[in-house]
């Protein structure tokens, strides 16, 4: 089983992330990461569902959301032809001075952002692939993660493809 990146354009309005997230609970997949944003229209939302399963049955969850009322539009990703990013908030704990050190390398290293710093505390901001996301959060995990909040997969398709399109 991989990982899934399903992207899909509803109508802006109340109930409906609840009725897409309830269908996929229904069909016992699991939500491994979901964002929401408002889309290009203001009567539009954008929404990015990963979930691990197998393609074909998610090709049929995705038959079966295209149905739905609100959902305007909706398709599994290639992850070929598609840009995904992930970013974490990472709180670090740094009384150490070269704990501190070690983290700002670290950080630079993966071009992530300072937010904050501290004398005992770093909070960095890093994007990027979920791996690479992933890989800094096990990198710095020795110093001491106090606490961290990834936004979970975006996702667009390259080039002039877009949503919309069939």
């Amino acid at each position: 089983m991989s990982l899934n990146v399903i992207s899909f354009l509803v109508e802006n309005k109340p109930g409906v992330l609840f009725n897409i997230s309830n269908t996929i609970r229904r069909k016992n997949f699991n939500i491994h990461s979901i964002t929401a944003i408002a889309g290009e229209h203001e009567d539009t939302t954008r929404i990015t569902i990963t979930s691990k399963a197998d393609a074909h049955e998610i090709d049929k969850l995705v038959e079966q959301m295209a149905k739905m009322v609100d959902v305007i539009r909706v398709k599994r990703l290639d992850p070929l032809r598609t840009i995904q990013r992930d970013m974490a908030l990472v709180k670090l704990h740094t009384a150490d001075p070269m704990a501190q050190e070690e983290a700002l390398e670290i950080i630079n290293k993966y071009k992530g952002l300072i937010l904050d710093i501290k004398p005992d505390t770093v909070i960095a901001q890093i994007t990027g692939s979920v791996n690479e996301v992933t890989d800094f959060q096990s990198e710095v995990g020795h110093i001491g993660i106090i606490e961290s909040a990834r936004t979970g997969i975006t996702a667009i398709e390259k080039g002039w493809v877009t949503l919309m399109e069939k």
